[in-house]
């Protein structure tokens, strides 16, 4: 894994791009990504999360473990390949149960995050995407689906998306297609 740019925080305000094409196995495909920390420093830090080696992390601030890939990518040799699956609020849902089910990464318990706590995984000093890269390589610049959601007066009900992208967070109607990124409570 490619170590996570850091930078002492100067009094001079300046941005700087960090270059994920390079031997971190990211690919020529990856998005650029750019941090500002001329007001603040990075957030979340690589070293609040452990690797565990096999496509997950374990966040030990927040005592949650991620899947470093959104669902429909696949780690490979350190990275995520492939395009991530854009899915229903429901689409999600059983895509947990179906991981769950077969026993994919070990536990039976993943799940969609709550909204606060997919906000915690987000990079606030980033864009293009809003996260940290060296954590959650491939991640797109996109919304992806929270466990969070209220009934509306509508017809369809609704739920909130995060967007990694300029989006931030919307309430949507639970029949729109979003990104996957599944979590688990550690104990």
């Amino acid at each position: 894994m490619k170590p996570r740019a850091t930078v002492a925080a100067p009094l001079a305000a300046f941005t700087f791009a960090l270059s994920l094409v390079s031997s971190g196995g990211f690919g020529a495909d990856a998005p650029a990504q750019s941090c500002d920390v001329s007001l603040y420093p990075l957030s979340p830090p690589t070293a609040r999360f452990t690797d565990n080696g096999d496509g997950t992390v374990a966040d030990k601030e927040s005592k949650l473990m991620w899947m470093r890939c959104a669902v429909g990518q696949t780690w490979v040799k350190g990275t995520c390949s492939g395009a991530a699956a854009a899915l229903t609020w429901q689409g999600a849902l059983d895509a947990a149960q179906v991981i769950n089910k077969h026993g994919n990464f070990f536990f039976s318990d993943w799940r969609l995050p709550q909204l606060p706590e997919l906000a915690g995984i987000a990079e606030r000093q980033c864009k293009n995407p809003r996260i940290n890269l060296s954590v959650f390589p491939g991640t797109p610049s996109a919304a992806f689906w929270t466990a969070t959601s209220r009934p509306s007066t509508a017809v369809q009900d609704s739920a909130f998306v995060l967007g990694f992208g300029a989006d931030g967070i919307k309430y949507v109607s639970k029949e729109e297609t979003h990104d996957v990124r599944l979590v688990r409570t550690t104990p």
